[in-house]
């Protein structure tokens, strides 16, 4: 994270404020006049809401300028947004989610599911920490070859082409310069 531009620090700002919100004011952890929490908020529902928020937009923010392999979602970007939609539910009103009271019953949203807040919340976390140091592993371990910009004849930026051969050591070119030099070394 040393290496990040002023453009992945804002992102995981806003990133972080819009995940707060999304999930605090549907939940009801952020007090609003459009939404009024059926049973109170415990006191662990703030600090897995903050933490949430935070790594959620930490995690949006490795996406920021990174190969574009790398900026692809597949199932890792799937499984971190299940550990978003879990945040949600474990911060949640019990009562309030119209999913588990339809599916156990108001008595059983109190006697299964409030137990069960904590765990999920755990294991949002857990996902959400462990997506964001792979995405940091793969980074500082694979840093993707950063090509120069130019200004073209209109002002705008486009991307230099480099060779692709330089990126290639020259003993595994096969039938080219470094072959021969390979060979008569």
């Amino acid at each position: 994270m040393r290496t990040w531009t002023p453009y992945q620090w804002v992102a995981a700002v806003a990133v972080a404020l819009v995940a707060g919100a999304a999930i605090g004011v549907p939940t009801g952890v952020v007090p609003t006049p459009f939404y009024t929490r059926m049973t109170p908020v415990l006191w662990w529902n703030y600090p897995v809401w903050a933490a949430s928020s935070l790594l959620m937009g930490l995690l949006v923010a490795t996406y920021m300028h990174g190969p574009r392999a790398a900026r692809a979602e597949g199932p890792r970007g799937r499984r971190a947004l299940l550990a978003g939609v879990l945040s949600a539910f474990a911060v949640g009103c019990p009562i309030c989610n119209k999913l588990v009271v339809l599916a156990l019953g108001m008595s059983g949203a109190l006697s299964y599911w409030a137990p069960a807040q904590p765990v999920l919340a755990m294991a949002s976390l857990a996902l959400l920490a462990h997506a964001l140091v792979r995405r940091l592993r793969t980074a500082a371990a694979c840093p993707a070859p950063v090509a120069p910009s130019r200004q073209g004849p209109a002002g705008l930026q486009d991307s230099a082409h480099y060779d692709e051969r330089s990126l290639v050591p020259e003993a595994s070119h096969s039938g080219g310069e470094g072959s021969e030099r390979a060979s008569a070394g």
